[in-house]
């Protein structure tokens, strides 16, 4: 067993907004460790969305963080033989984690031309509540709320 717990480590805001979440967004879309590529990437989006929307990109992406992000899961639980879907809040920390992963992956499987394209419709998509990641969502939502009946076995 370790000593001690591992320092919890913050992303460094990123050079345009001066925004965390924006940064880890870009860590997301990174591959490879292309940074500067994945940094192109999601601000030709966010350009996409400041030409499309007149809006402010930084307020499209919060708003469609915050429509993405799950409030409660499901996690296994072990209970004598049976397993269990026992629905669990979901810490502020993943609940952002999980809301990035879905708008990248989700974004990746859209139809247009250029990943920048991909990433502006599915982020003005969420804003507005709608698209693939909301959904995912709400599937989350539905699944908790269908193993209400075993919240009783929360640790």
């Amino acid at each position: 067993m370790r000593k001690k717990r591992a320092e919890k480590r913050y992303a460094v805001p990123d050079p345009r907004f001066n925004d965390v979440m924006v940064s880890r967004f870009i860590n997301k879309v990174m591959i490879q460790g292309k940074k500067n590529t994945a940094r192109i990437l999601v601000y030709s989006a966010f350009d996409i969305i400041a030409d499309k929307l007149k809006q402010d990109p930084i307020e499209v992406f919060r708003k469609a963080l915050s429509n993405v992000s799950p409030a409660i899961e499901v996690r296994s639980r072990r209970v004598g033989g049976a397993t269990y879907q026992v629905p669990v809040e979901v810490r502020e920390e993943r609940r952002f984690a999980l809301a990035i992963r879905w708008l990248k992956m989700y974004a990746s499987e859209r139809r247009d031309k250029s990943m920048a394209s991909r990433l502006a419709s599915e982020l003005m998509a969420a804003a507005n509540g709608e698209g693939s990641s909301v959904k995912k969502r709400d599937d989350i939502h539905r699944m908790a709320e269908a193993n209400k009946a075993f919240a009783h076995f929360k640790w």
